[in-house]
């Protein structure tokens, strides 16, 4: 497509601007610079909204105050945010006439890491292009399939979708709380005592047909109802067995299980003792139900992200911990074990026992079980105690500032999918 003679026009929300013809192909903003390549009518409206080509005019439906900011740029060299703008608007005009993060001044950069760290919105190509993917995708599996698991897929993995993923999470959360309870009273000497009474059971194999056992098939035949439903509906199977909850919700189902077959096996053998303790290690693994509430509740699925996403934040507290116990340790251990043979604190016989007393002290804990006799022991430990809580706080505000951000991001996507599903229902 040839331009005319004379100057080019670019319309960008009502404001024109001419450009000589020449300078195009060499523009520093890539979109412009594409229209010197098209040769058909179809290629520039991929570039722009409409075009005149009588009068080299051609319309750019965008903010027209963002683009006379991004032409200072092209004029001087120094690209900033606009006024009474949001960051995120301004950004995403960048990304439309081809330029990046990295054309802004170091303090608008700074600006708009904080504002996509508050909302957490971030443009990329890579996003778009799976996008795309994905929408091929849908496109491809039919319409009714696809709405039906769409629709299951939601129910279950979003609490939040619909009237019936709320009854459905509120069940599965009864379901938990009733297991945990089952669980921790099980313990209990009465429990157990009332138990034996109603069922004949072995000493070393848990009892599968009392109160206890009827309630704990009851939740684990939810859970695993769940799980397999959840695994049916889910788009990629693979991406499903490395989702972290859904591992958890294995752990908590695989020992109830292998328990049940344990015990079908080895039933009333006296000699398989060592039988008795694995079941016993396999029924207290079924604590990891209490981590299924994480599917459920935004404060748990905030700790993991936490977690998650400071784990250098994490290592660099470990380091500081060890450094101090091994110093401390040997201290301690010196002072008031090692130059005094004769009248010396057994408490601090070894430096391993000494860094117990070192981590109760940086933790300021203090359990009151072992304690430093001499004077140069006690200065050590006041040494110990406030050096505990200097090094401690370094680290750990970065954690609580994460924490934050993890549990606005947790809170923005949550109250932006119960808007995208409200418009769903009202259209």
């Amino acid at each position: 497509m040839k331009f005319g003679s004379g100057t080019l026009i670019l319309n960008v929300g009502g404001t024109r601007y001419s450009f000589p013809k020449d300078v195009i192909k060499d523009f520093p903003l890539r979109r412009v610079s594409r229209l010197h390549s098209c040769v058909s009518e179809k290629e520039v409206l991929e570039v722009c909204d409409d075009y005149d080509h009588e009068r080299n005019e051609y319309f750019f439906d965008r903010h027209s105050e963002a683009f006379g900011f991004i032409m200072l740029y092209v004029k001087y060299g120094k690209l900033r945010f606009v006024p009474h703008m949001c960051e995120l608007s301004f950004y995403n005009e960048l990304i439309y006439w081809g330029l990046d993060r990295s054309h802004l001044e170091y303090c608008c950069q700074r600006r708009l890491d904080d504002r996509m760290s508050d909302t957490y919105t971030f443009y990329s190509e890579e996003e778009e292009e799976l996008k795309k993917q994905k929408k091929k995708e849908l496109k491809k599996s039919p319409q009714f399939n696809r709405k039906w698991l769409d629709r299951m897929r939601r129910t279950f993995e979003e609490p939040t979708s619909s009237v019936a993923a709320q009854i459905l999470a509120t069940v599965s959360v009864l379901f938990v709380i009733v297991s945990m309870v089952v669980l921790c009273a099980s313990t209990l000497p009465d429990w157990k005592t009332a138990e034996n009474n109603s069922v004949e059971e072995h000493r070393y194999t848990e009892n599968l047909m009392g109160p206890s056992g009827i309630i704990e098939a009851i939740c684990m035949g939810w859970f695993t109802a769940e799980c397999i439903v959840r695994f049916l509906v889910s788009k990629n199977k693979c991406d499903f067995m490395r989702k972290p909850l859904n591992i958890i919700d294995l752990m908590a189902i695989t020992p109830y299980y292998i328990s049940v077959l344990m015990s079908f096996f080895t039933g009333e053998n006296s000699q398989l003792q060592r039988a008795g303790v694995t079941l016993r290690v396999l029924r207290m693994m079924r604590i990891f139900w209490v981590i299924k509430l994480a599917r459920h509740f935004i404060g748990l699925q905030t700790l993991g992200l936490t977690l998650k996403r400071c784990y250098r934040e994490m290592v660099m507290l470990l380091v500081f911990i060890c450094v101090a116990m091994a110093i401390f340790g040997a201290l301690a251990q010196l002072l008031e074990s090692g130059l005094d043979l004769e009248d010396k604190n057994e408490a601090y016989a070894s430096i391993p026992a000494s860094c117990w007393w070192v981590i109760i002290s940086m933790t300021t804990v203090g359990y009151g079980d072992m304690y430093p006799f001499t004077v140069p022991g006690r200065i050590l430990g006041g040494m110990c105690v406030v050096s505990g809580i200097v090094l401690l706080a370094l680290p750990i505000t970065f954690i609580y500032h994460s924490f934050v951000h993890c549990y606005h991001e947790l809170k923005f996507r949550s109250a932006r999918c119960g808007r995208s599903l409200s418009l769903e229902y009202l259209n």
